[in-house]
């Protein structure tokens, strides 16, 4: 190893030593705190080991099970609303027949949603849906639509869906930058070459477009997955701090394993939630992969 090599090794160190403090060393001391009891007081070292005692109370309790079944509701509504929208505005803001203008403001107005702190977010729904003062029942009401009030965040179902929609509106406009830049992406030759065999716009879609898309689609729909299972500010700013909402409706796995290591001091639990979240993520994430591509295995 020349002196040169030395220098370059010592510029990069810095990386490497934040990186193993604030990343590898925290992954590892959860690993080492999932097989023990560890209640947060003292040193994680000086804590009980229980073995796999924690990772089977995991799999036995129904509360996480529940919290489970939650996060896929909220997710599952999330995601298909918002890659039908982006998907669609996306094909027609790309369209060469349609030439439209001023694609570039619209892309700012999607993503500038995005751009907000989540607690602000949280806060103005908050206030638009609160079912007695709220301006969406107002509006609701005044136009006849209702009869009285509705209860948005006091119900299972609303609650769940007000969740979705809020996720939807949050992340909509970076779907939909991604996926306009992936059709942007694709020659205008296939298109171009469609348009003289005489294929309208619902067969360029299927037969051009969507096939091309592919990697772009699995690209968004593995991160959606990886973002949407790991769901927690909105549930937690909007179901008093963490509370659960009406029927423990909005507890997520994330928000569960919050609940469990700051709230009940279950910190060795916690931990091996953290785990099971990271297997639960990393099988779906394999099986999207796998499934989106299996026509061409």
């Amino acid at each position: 190893m020349n002196s040169r090599n030395k220098y370059g090794y010592l510029f990069i160190s810095p990386f490497f030593i934040v990186f193993s403090i604030f990343g590898i060393y925290p992954i590892l001391l959860s690993l080492y705190m999932s097989f023990t009891d560890y209640k947060g007081i003292g040193s994680p070292f000086n804590a009980n080991w229980v073995g796999l005692q924690q990772y089977a109370r995991l799999i036995k309790d129904t509360y996480f099970l529940q919290a489970f079944i939650n996060t896929w509701k909220i997710w599952g509504v999330n995601i298909v609303l918002q890659l039908a929208l982006a998907l669609i505005l996306a094909v027609i803001f790309s369209d060469v027949r349609l030439k439209l203008k001023g694609v570039s403001l619209y892309r700012a107005i999607f993503y500038l949603p995005n751009l907000m702190t989540v607690s602000s977010v949280a806060l103005l729904f908050l206030f638009i849906l609160d079912w007695q003062h709220g301006a969406l029942n107002g509006l609701l009401l005044k136009a006849g639509f209702i009869s009285r009030p509705i209860n948005w965040l006091g119900q299972p179902q609303t609650a769940q869906l007000s969740v979705s929609l809020i996720q939807t509106w949050l992340w909509f406009g970076h779907t939909f930058i991604i996926i306009f830049a992936g059709i942007e992406g694709i020659s205008k030759d296939y298109f171009e070459a469609a348009m003289i065999d005489g294929a309208n716009r619902t067969q360029t879609f299927f037969k051009v477009t969507l096939p091309l898309l592919k990697p772009i689609m699995i690209y968004v729909v593995i991160t959606s997955l990886i973002g949407g299972l790991q769901l927690f500010e909105i549930p937690f700013l909007m179901s008093q701090n963490g509370l659960g909402g009406p029927e423990g409706s909005l507890v997520t796995m994330v928000l569960y394993l919050f609940n469990q290591a700051f709230k009940y001091r279950n910190f060795g639990y916690a931990a091996a939630v953290a785990y099971g979240l990271f297997f639960i993520i990393l099988i779906f994430s394999i099986v999207v992969f796998k499934g989106m591509f299996k026509e061409e295995a």
